[in-house]
């Protein structure tokens, strides 16, 4: 990312301790809110509505598999000083890249679509604007936001609205009576309740996004410093882990908390939820006016921030076409910013029931998945491109397996929504 480099000296001045280490925090965190996003928020609702506590070990299963997943992601962007979108257009034949990453693109527009309703849904919980209203102001918002901010502003702005959304669940933790005994039992012990596996399908197939995957490679240039220094590249390597565990480690609470606060809330009254307007007009007269606020100024933190990756993940996208690293001041990168959000917008205004579109998004994610991660294995097993920091064979069998698990598991998804 063009505006993002710093150089030896710098690292040098700041050390590599605690203060190094948290001067690192943030692009794992930008990855974070695409754990959150509004279609988790869905998931983890009905998760918790429906069955309580049992389920809570989805989330900590899936958390693990996504710290494998984008650290991978992360080590390629460390290792190569490319982003996945410039790596496969680089070490790709054209045809095959241009295939991928097209329908990559394809794929932050369908997350956008989610992301900006979620948004859309959470305006209209506030103030009561039509949802395809709300969903042309989150837009021009997000649009603004990155087209007018620089990277580590945006980074700034990101952590505070990660901050946010985890100090409204601690707030709506406060208001319920949560059986932490049940909830401890239900984070380390698998269990599937009958009728569940659906549910368990969607948490943890909707952890690993394209997008986040592109994105993470992209972002964690934000901390590079000298490539051709294999020490420096080790102690890069190191940080990011030490991020990714942290930042995947805020979404494993933030979704946890979801489902406790779901649950004993609505499973001890035997309500189901299965939409988020639902959950907000449930929780008020439960809990009070103010919880229902909390949640809503919580999902619209998600939306704004969830959008904002979104865009600057299709950005990179359309930047590593050209051939080109992620910079907000070049046409291609405001090129993909704008395919994916305008393109978005648009399509909720032409979709006749609007919350069709969080399905139709999924959707196509199910189908785009599995050749963005077998893409980013296959680069990083690499010698050609990875040099000696390509997978080891404990990481690539481990790596295979995970990919192949959720690939397995949106296919499923998928293959529930054309049943239906």
């Amino acid at each position: 990312m063009a505006d993002m480099p710093h150089n030896e000296s710098d690292a040098r001045r700041r050390g590599f301790g605690i203060t190094g280490l948290l001067t690192y925090i943030g692009p794992g965190l930008l990855v974070t809110v695409g754990f959150i996003d509004p279609g988790n928020w869905a998931s983890n609702m009905a998760a918790g509505s429906a069955f309580g506590y049992k389920l809570l070990w989805v989330v900590s299963l899936s958390t693990i598999m996504l710290i494998f997943l984008q650290h991978n992601a992360a080590h390629l962007g460390i290792a190569t000083g490319l982003c996945l979108s410039e790596a496969a257009t680089r070490h790709l034949r054209p045809a095959a890249s241009r295939l991928v990453l097209g329908s990559a693109v394809l794929a932050s527009v369908s997350t956008a679509l989610a992301e900006i309703l979620g948004g859309a849904i959470a305006l209209h919980m506030l103030l009561k604007i039509p949802v395809r209203v709300g969903a042309a102001i989150t837009a021009a918002l997000v649009l603004w936001m990155l087209f007018s901010s620089a990277y580590h502003r945006l980074e700034k702005l990101i952590i505070g609205f990660v901050s946010l959304i985890g100090a409204a669940f601690l707030f709506e933790l406060t208001l319920v009576g949560t059986d932490w005994k049940a909830a401890l039992a239900g984070w380390v012990e698998p269990s599937l309740p009958e009728g569940s596996i659906m549910i368990v399908m969607s948490v943890l197939g909707a952890v690993v996004m394209p997008h986040n995957l592109f994105l993470h490679s992209e972002v964690i240039q934000s901390r590079q410093w000298n490539l051709e220094d294999g020490a420096t590249i080790r102690r890069q390597l190191k940080y990011e882990f030490l991020d990714t565990l942290f930042s995947m480690g805020v979404g494993w609470a933030i979704n946890s908390a979801m489902i406790l606060v779901a649950a004993a809330t609505f499973f001890a009254r035997s309500i189901q939820v299965s939409e988020l307007q639902q959950a907000q007009e449930t929780l008020v007269p439960l809990l009070g006016t103010a919880a229902g606020a909390v949640f809503a100024v919580a999902l619209l933190c998600a939306g704004i921030s969830s959008t904002v990756t979104a865009g600057i993940a299709g950005g990179s996208i359309v930047a590593g076409i050209c051939g080109q690293p992620y910079d907000i001041g070049r046409r291609a990168s405001r090129t993909g910013v704008g395919i994916t959000l305008i393109g978005a917008t648009a399509l909720i205004f032409f979709i006749e029931r609007p919350f069709q579109g969080l399905i139709l998004s999924q959707v196509f994610l199910s189908i785009q998945l599995p050749f963005t991660v077998f893409l980013q294995i296959y680069l990083t097993s690499s010698a050609k491109v990875m040099g000696p920091y390509r997978n080891s064979t404990a990481d690539s069998i481990v790596l295979w397996t995970l990919a192949a698990i959720v690939s397995g598991l949106n296919l499923l998804l998928l293959a529930d929504f054309l049943r239906q």
